[in-house]
């Protein structure tokens, strides 16, 4: 099945120019065309259509992802909030007090998974040594790449410290390319640094809609 993907504004990659009412037409996991949608809902007027606000982008890749699934433990809302809170919980002492096993950190990255597909992030790099970790972390559709230098603190929203919302594209929009992508609801891309990534209306990996903002 064909669907088209159309934002305000599409951005197919890092120094691409923005195209004014662009889509992606994506047909199973890749995508098919991309270009103005009128022209794209022309020529496949049976396509299934999908409006956002906002940018479309490549979806993002976070460094780091070891730290934040297999170093930093996510309680379980609202289960554990009473007790932990609500906020993440990292370093050696806290985590020690946890009590952690691999099924608890299973679960905790299953929840921070989510966390990311609802920041846009379609890829993470990192070693993963904990099974139940990388297991989540497969079953969620994020791609996992080998570890790659980066900059401070791994953080959950892949624009953090960076001064262009292009050096956290993973991939192009573009024929022929995996179908992962994302949309935020700001005006245009460079906004997306200053009001981070947690604008994410929607998350697409392998042509499937992982994240829908409510």
């Amino acid at each position: 099945m064909l669907t088209l993907h159309t934002a305000e504004l599409l951005v197919p990659g890092a120094g691409s120019a923005p195209l004014t009412g662009g889509a992606v037409l994506v047909e199973g996991d890749r995508i098919a065309n991309v270009g103005p949608y009128e022209d794209l809902a022309a020529v496949h007027p049976h396509a299934r259509a999908r409006r956002w606000p906002g940018v479309l982008t490549p979806g993002l890749l976070v460094r780091g992802a070891d730290v934040l699934l297999e170093r930093t433990y996510y309680p379980d809302d609202p289960y554990e909030s009473a007790e932990l809170g609500t906020d993440p919980i990292s370093g050696a002492d806290a985590l020690e007090a946890l009590k952690m096993t691999e099924v608890r950190w299973g679960h905790s990255a299953r929840r921070g998974t989510q966390k990311l597909l609802a920041r846009g992030v379609v890829a993470v790099a990192g070693r993963f040594t904990v099974p139940a970790v990388r297991t989540a972390v497969a079953r969620s559709g994020l791609a996992i790449l080998p570890p790659a230098p980066y900059e401070g603190a791994p953080a959950l929203d892949p624009f953090a410290g960076r001064d262009a919302a292009e050096e956290a594209f993973h991939g192009v929009l573009e024929q022929g390319a995996p179908a992962r992508f994302a949309v935020f609801a700001v005006p245009d891309p460079a906004a997306l640094p200053v009001q981070g990534a947690t604008t994410c209306v929607a998350t697409v990996i392998g042509g499937r809609l992982l994240h829908r903002r409510r």
